[in-house]
């Protein structure tokens, strides 16, 4: 199921930058219309995504984002956080290439602020500066995924180590405790009020909201290990990952994906439209 989708991961130089990248292509499968749609969680990443082939429509489901008014299509498409999940459709096959980026790195690279971005999706060409523009261009007119994951590479690993900025771990967890300390030390001031402000300047989203991604981001790798050996103990998941309860990991679970916790697991384990929650397990 998952022959023609996969994931690349940065070298370890630009951990603290690049997050992954997706890559999906469906040319030749013959998918049905269910089996060509898509479902994202809500994340913190900032997002890049080209179309080598084909194009995708933003769908209309109760619990999940909003779609623009317009249909948004473009060489290069931007998105900001999202703090619901995505319900996509594929018009037919496509190949598509996904580059996730940590917030406070692409902010720090572009000087491109997220408060406007939160919940969209824009032409790239409308917001990033002229290099990346330029860089953008190279990468639609590349030939394979293999030359644009170097493209990727000669671009942005001058520009991050040029920044000296020290890099967290691959966790959302991790990354979002180094952005806590950071905002703890990185200036004057040090009320709640002002730790808060200074972290949505640099992830485009609230403290609050990125434990929460954080603390599903960590069920769902003990849900994965718990699926491998012993089984599912929903109550275990919570206690284990900083809910209050069962319950509260049922709601931000829901809030996140727009699933139940054990109905998410059921639909990742057999369906095709689940293929970007597949990726990360």
């Amino acid at each position: 199921m998952q022959a023609h989708t996969r994931l690349w991961l940065p070298p370890l130089a630009l951990a603290g930058c690049v997050r992954g990248v997706m890559l999906r292509d469906t040319r030749g499968r013959n998918l049905e219309a269910v089996q060509r749609e898509n479902y994202f969680p809500a994340t913190p990443l900032v997002q890049l995504f080209w179309w080598a082939e084909g194009s995708s429509e933003w769908l209309a489901t109760p619990g999940f984002s909003t779609p623009p008014p317009e249909r948004r299509h473009a060489p290069v498409l931007f998105g900001g956080p999202f703090t619901l999940p995505t319900h996509t459709r594929n018009l037919g096959e496509v190949w598509a290439f996904k580059l996730l980026l940590l917030p406070d790195a692409f902010i720090a690279l572009t000087g491109v602020a997220l408060d406007r971005h939160v919940n969209r999706v824009v032409d790239a060409r409308e917001m990033l500066p002229a290099d990346w523009l330029a860089w953008a261009e190279q990468m639609s007119a590349a030939p394979d995924d293999a030359t644009r994951l170097q493209l990727l590479e000669d671009f942005l690993l001058p520009r991050w180590q040029a920044l000296g900025t020290q890099r967290p771990g691959h966790r959302y967890a991790d990354w979002t405790q180094a952005l806590a300390v950071r905002a703890a030390t990185s200036a004057a001031g040090r009320s709640l009020r002002q730790l808060e402000r200074r972290i949505k300047a640099w992830a485009g989203l609230p403290m609050r909201e990125l434990r929460a991604v954080s603390r599903a981001e960590n069920a769902f790798h003990a849900v994965a290990a718990a699926e491998a050996g012993a089984g599912v103990n929903w109550a275990d998941i919570a206690a284990d990952n900083d809910y209050a309860d069962q319950s509260h990991l049922c709601r931000e679970t829901r809030r996140l994906t727009g699933f139940s916790p054990e109905d998410l697991r059921r639909r990742i384990q057999t369906e095709e439209a689940f293929w970007a929650y597949r990726l990360w397990r």
